[in-house]
């Protein structure tokens, strides 16, 4: 029998997998979010002012982008895990919260999107002098999820350094 190295035990794999998972699950949660609520009300928009709904199509494909922030960090935490080199604890609980990090902040950022893009494009088809107020709100809600994006970069180099 083989003997296991403290430092590199066989669980802890199960950190950077959870890591991997986390990141793709609740960021993908959070775009789904932020795509149904900020989409009820584009089909309110749609019924009355069916030339607004392209224009009001930006908080669906700001939603969206979260999904891909997830997919990053998942992708980036996949390749550093492999099955033939030794994989540390250290390296485990960093992936886990590079997954946390984009994840958890992607799902804050989806709600938020969600909320501001179904009020957002229910106010702009009131008043058309409300867009850019939407899209400068839009944007302060996506960078909420770009930064659990940057975080979660910045401790895979470190997981990966490791």
């Amino acid at each position: 029998m083989e003997m296991e190295n403290e430092l590199a035990p066989s669980f802890a794999p199960f950190f950077g997998f959870a890591g991997c998972a986390s990141a793709i699950i609740l960021s993908s949660l959070g775009s789904a979010i932020g795509t149904a609520k900020s989409g009820i009300g584009i089909a309110g928009v749609g019924t009355f002012k069916p030339e607004l709904i392209m224009r009001s199509l930006i908080p669906v494909i700001m939603a969206g982008i979260l999904a891909v922030y997830g997919l990053v960090v998942s992708v980036l935490i996949a390749g550093g895990m492999d099955p033939g080199e030794e994989y540390t604890l250290f390296a485990g609980f960093m992936h886990l919260a590079c997954g946390l990090s984009v994840g958890f902040s992607a799902l804050a950022a989806g709600y938020a999107i969600g909320i501001v893009g179904d009020e957002g494009v229910r106010q702009f088809m009131l008043q058309p002098r409300m867009f850019v107020g939407m899209v400068l709100i839009l944007i302060f809600a996506e960078v909420l999820g770009l930064y659990g994006l940057i975080v979660a970069l910045i401790l895979n180099t470190k997981a990966t350094a490791a």
